[in-house]
């Protein structure tokens, strides 16, 4: 950090983190040779994509970038396109805009909607590098509605999405903020006391335990983790927290965004979340989040267009010179020009021997193939970044009628969760992606 004054008060500039700080590659800090943290995110659109101009018409090495995906050009290099998965279903119900992303995030085609049968990946992926954070994940919803959430322990444990990028702001860089690179530390006396108010219930659990049911016992052990989760987070705020060169608070909030689902303002508040949770990943605040840009089934509305994402979907015909339904192809591309917002935001980041976006993984997925036919066949994926060096990117892969879940199960290997195999019968796959594995 740079210290001074200025106009009597103190100020504070945070540095890049130099050469001298890394060992020789780059790749770990100098003083502890701790490699540099590997972060992994979900980014979620609905109602799928076109594939005429969605899918390269190339395999491999320098595929080419449809229409829809043409907004994402300048991280080109950073992404990997997947085709052609399938999710299957094993007689259950094609549950229209909730079995295909459920089947892609837990490896398991639900039997009814509501139902989430195994707990979706980026909770596996916590459970792996998430520790030693203050928060386990962070989850965002641009929609600004706090149904709108892709990640879940099950049914009962839905993870509560934040909907506006004040509440984030204040989440994340409120009082409870901890500057990683202050010269002084020192213990909120408000955090002793909550942590052992905590500590004090858990005991008092343990006697409670054996007077309940099964059932009851099973719900009571998941309201307890969720506290000695919190409790985790609180023993971190009573220790210094690690320096962080690239970090440097907000000054202040961002400007509010009004309530609604207008494409404008959704982006407006996907760009504004997007700007705060970099400088998160940047703090050492968390090293897992969900980003959910719209809903699966995406009633984002556009101006002067009287139908919603989703109706369209349903009530536009086909183009007879395109072969698709041009407005629907518009919210797509509008999605797509979001999510390299989000990349580009990631990339142009500083850190080590790169960029953020080299030191994490990005799984970018949707919820049908072509939401007219609510298709499972193809659903769309992607996925950006290198993993601090353990995965190749700029790679158009044609999964040939395979499971989804091929990919879900790469992804946590390459993270180290410690599986041999993922998914429940024929979404079970012990396959990796190979081409992509560094």
């Amino acid at each position: 950090m740079l210290r001074g004054m200025l106009s009597g008060g103190a100020i504070a500039v945070a540095l890049p983190l130099f050469d001298c700080l890394l060992n020789t590659n780059g790749t770990a800090y100098a003083a502890t040779n701790k490699s540099l943290p590997t972060r992994f995110g979900t980014w979620f659109w609905g109602c799928g994509m076109d594939p005429q101009i969605f899918v390269p018409t190339t395999v491999g090495a320098e595929f080419d970038l449809p229409e829809q995906l043409a907004a994402l050009k300048n991280v080109k290099q950073h992404l990997n396109v997947f085709t052609n998965f399938r999710v299957l279903t094993d007689g259950s119900p094609n549950l229209c805009h909730y079995t295909g992303w459920v089947g892609l995030r837990c490896g398991a085609a639900p039997s009814a909607r509501g139902e989430l049968p195994e707990q979706s990946l980026d909770y596996t992926i916590a459970d792996t590098i998430g520790a030693g954070t203050r928060f386990r994940q962070l989850n965002f919803a641009a929609t600004g509605n706090p149904r709108h959430s892709y990640s879940f322990k099950n049914a009962d444990a839905i993870s509560l999405p934040e909907t506006s990028a004040i509440d984030v702001y204040r989440k994340i860089f409120g009082p409870d903020f901890q500057d990683p690179n202050s010269p002084t530390f020192t213990p909120d006396p408000r955090t002793m006391v909550r942590k052992s108010v905590l500590s004090g219930v858990l005991e008092q659990g343990k006697a409670l335990n054996k007077e309940l049911g099964t059932a009851d016992r099973a719900r009571l052990d998941q309201h307890f983790t969720a506290i000695r989760e919190l409790e985790s987070r609180l023993e971190l705020q009573l220790q210094k927290p690690p320096p962080a060169p690239q970090c440097v608070i907000p000054a202040s909030p961002p400007p509010e965004i009004p309530v609604g689902i207008d494409s404008m303002l959704v982006a407006e508040r996907h760009n504004a979340m997007t700007d705060l949770l970099v400088m998160a990943l940047v703090c050492n605040q968390t090293r897992v989040f969900n980003m959910v840009y719209s809903d699966s089934a995406s009633n984002v509305t556009r101006r002067g267009f009287a139908k919603t994402h989703h109706a369209a979907t349903h009530e536009e015909p086909l183009d007879p010179k395109l072969g698709y339904q041009i407005e629907n192809a518009w919210f797509v591309g509008e999605a797509m020009k979001c999510f390299a917002y989000f990349l580009e935001s990631l990339a142009k980041q500083p850190e080590g021997d790169g960029s953020l976006l080299d030191h994490m993984l990005v799984y970018a997925h949707s919820d049908q193939e072509v939401a007219k036919v609510h298709s499972l066949n193809g659903i769309p994926m992607l996925t950006a970044g290198g993993a601090n060096g353990l995965l190749k990117t700029g790679i158009h892969i044609d999964g040939a009628g395979e499971p989804g879940t091929r990919l879900g199960y790469t992804l946590q290997r390459v993270l180290g969760v410690p599986i041999t195999d993922w998914g429940y019968k024929s979404l079970r796959t012990s396959l990796e992606i190979g081409e992509i594995l560094a």
